[in-house]
């Protein structure tokens, strides 16, 4: 029965509506489709392991199509094909550094090996010397290690000198350069806007030499992250006000950190540098003077912001105390971030295990340099578009079976009226009723969200290719639509968040639940507007926050290194990674909040106070209607309407 009905029928009949009741499999067909393409997956998957693809990928195979560490059958009119490979187990590339960034390979032949270099051989009597000692042949099968310095053909037979020293990469047996040399020209290929080189050379340097302060600061991130989760559950009355003090302390302290390490470095004497060393000190206070204007306008603004919504401030206080309520009452929800992340990784390991498999599944063909590459033909050709599809929505319904758990211990805390009759475990109550019930509708949403995302991610692709050749027309099309696109997305993601948080409470299939949640959205428009932008702005100062302490602890970390290593990369490596910890974490509070709101518009829709129409509501939520109603007023923005609604709440309300 839908939100509307039912709301029309409790008018009627003046009786109570019983929310979490009548429970019902949602979207039956929407699940059947989501297993039968789960299969094709797993097909995808079993083709390719049975079609000799994991022998290629784990053993690895050379340019005439033996694979490594085996005894291989001969291929017809492919020399060199059909070898005993039984003593030489790992792949060996003669130009390792050649990379094809468009075929995204390394373009270079390819041997079976005994051993790899662990040395770097800069000649060929080192090369020779090596297939001696170690019985490693490092020129093609045609050339014998005793002709390796006589032989003509040396210089086309043989690696590439100087051969950079390589340890073999762990289960795959592939022979990879030690030396990050490698990898830097391949950063060079891909980013076009650094001119110099050197620089890019000296950043990635730099992120090496600071690699276990990058960790640490990760680590410190995550910690602090942590911390504000346990701050937000006891302290919440206060929170609001901890968090707005302490990011306007934090934005002028790191501003003001900033200029004052910007006057430091640039009255430091520079005479007795070496020119290196004078080139990363350049660098480095042109770093700190982008990052202290940068900290600058921010602070600005953010002050702005502030000072428009000081009035507002103090209504946030009683959403973040039910809030935190929630998750005392709750405390699995915290680690609801970890589970997610730990399926959608499992996944991604999997996607890209069978992504590599494809990639050496089909049969042997010569390409043009006489070397054997492995292609399928036919219909299975486009089995890497199912593929694809298929990361884009299986990584979609597992954040959705994310949205719909988080709801749905929500709305069990708040439609249950006596918190001792709570289910021992409200999370894996939540699962329970996910698995049974309502794994077709996160289906069919998930499956929406993709529909969305697949052709911004083609105009991204397109827009990408066509870089620099199209005209200026074209390009802002190309532009309007990504962004069009991405603000469906983003739309359609928070409709669905609220479409789940209905069938949490109405066992309603998606489309109903979706109308019903975007009618009550439409109906409390305005307290949509005041109380979630006003709570969604705290949780980014939070944000701010984190990004703002672990930002100042990299700064003064890698102060202390800035005359051997440029420390921009580095910092800007950790401000994200401690952004994206903290929107990890914080989107599950956002997430309360959100379901909270919605139970309560419902609750107030469904229920005004009355024998046998009691409210769920908490009182501490009531009051903050209250106050939220009284500041509308206030600010010219309360309507007759809006006070109308509210009005019951006065009479009769329960508290939990």
């Amino acid at each position: 029965m839908g939100c509307c009905s039912s709301a029309s029928a409790a008018q009627s009949s003046k009786r109570e509506w019983k929310p979490l009741e009548d429970r019902s499999c949602t979207d039956i067909p929407w699940l059947l489709l989501f297993i039968l393409f789960c299969i094709g997956m797993g097909f995808i998957c079993g083709f390719s392991i049975a079609t000799g693809a994991a022998a290629r990928l784990v053993s690895g195979y050379d340019s005439y199509g033996n694979i490594c560490g085996q005894k291989n059958t001969k291929l017809e009119a492919i020399p060199n094909s059909g070898m005993d490979h039984t003593q030489r187990k790992y792949v060996f590339f003669l130009d390792p550094c050649n990379l094809d960034l468009i075929n995204r390979k390394i373009k270079s032949v390819a041997l079976c090996v005994a051993a790899c270099p662990r040395q770097e051989l800069k000649t060929l009597s080192d090369v020779q010397k090596f297939a001696e000692i170690n019985g490693s042949a490092l020129c093609s099968y045609n050339l014998k290690p005793s002709e390796y310095t006589t032989s003509p053909k040396s210089s086309v037979l043989c690696p590439k000198l100087p051969v950079p020293a390589s340890a073999p990469i762990p289960f795959f047996h592939r022979c990879a350069p030690v030396n990050i040399s490698c990898y830097a020209k391949f950063a060079e290929a891909l980013i076009t806007f650094v001119s110099d080189n050197s620089v890019l050379h000296r950043l990635i340097s730099g992120v090496m030499t600071s690699k276990e302060i990058i960790l640490g600061l990760c680590l410190l991130s995550l910690v602090l992250s942590m911390i504000l989760m346990v701050i937000i559950r006891y302290i919440s009355r206060v929170l609001v006000w901890i968090l707005t003090i302490l990011v306007i302390l934090g934005s002028l302290g790191g501003t003001g950190v900033l200029w004052w390490l910007y006057a430091k470095q640039r009255r430091s004497p520079k005479e007795t540098v070496t020119p290196e060393q004078l080139q990363i000190a350049e660098d480095n206070l042109r770093a700190l003077l982008i990052y202290a204007i940068s900290a600058t306008v921010f602070t600005v603004i953010l002050f702005l912001i502030m000072l428009v919504m000081r009035k507002r401030v103090a209504l946030t206080i009683a959403l973040f105390h039910v809030a935190g309520k929630v998750f005392i009452h709750l405390p699995l929800l915290v680690f609801q971030p970890f589970w997610t992340f730990f399926a959608l990784v499992l996944f991604w390991v999997y996607w890209i295990m069978t992504l590599l498999f494809l990639g050496t599944t089909g049969s042997p063909v010569q390409n043009e340099q006489g070397f054997v590459e492995f292609k399928i033909s036919g219909p299975l050709q486009y089995m890497w578009w199912y593929h694809v599809v298929g990361l884009i929505w299986i990584s979609e319904f597992i954040l959705a079976c994310q949205q719909m758990t988080v709801a749905g211990a929500v709305v069990t805390y708040y439609f249950t009226r006596d918190k001792r009759n709570l289910p021992f475990t409200p999370i894996l109550a939540s699962v329970n009723r996910l698995i049974r019930y309502h794994l077709g509708t996160v289906a069919k949403g998930s499956f929406i969200i993709t529909l969305v995302k697949i052709p911004r991610m083609i105009l991204m692709y397109i827009h990408s290719q066509l870089k620099g050749k199209e005209n200026a027309c074209a390009r802002c099309v190309l532009k309007s639509c990504i962004c069009c696109l991405w603000c469906l997305e983003k739309c359609l993601n928070y409709l669905n968040q609220n479409a789940y948080t209905a069938t949490a409470i109405n066992s309603t299939n998606f489309c109903t639940s979706a109308k019903d949640a975007f009618v009550i959205l439409v109906e409390n428009a305005l307290r949509v507007a005041t109380i979630n932008t006003v709570g969604d702005f705290m949780l980014f100062l939070g944000k701010v926050l984190i990004v703002c302490s672990t930002g100042l602890a990299g700064i003064m970390l890698l102060n202390y290194q800035q005359d051997y290593t440029v420390w921009v990369l580095p910092l800007i490596i950790v401000c994200l990674f401690a952004f994206l910890v903290a929107h990890c974490f914080l989107s599950i509070y956002e997430m309360v909040v959100d379901v909270l709101f919605l139970c309560f518009a419902i609750d107030t829709k469904y229920n005004d106070g009355s024998p046998g129409r009691e409210f769920y509501m908490d009182k501490v939520l009531m009051e903050f209607v209250e106050n939220s109603r009284k500041a509308m007023k206030e600010a010219g923005k309360g309507g007759v309407a809006d006070a109308r609604e509210l009005k019951p709440m006065a009479s009769g309300a329960s508290s939990a």
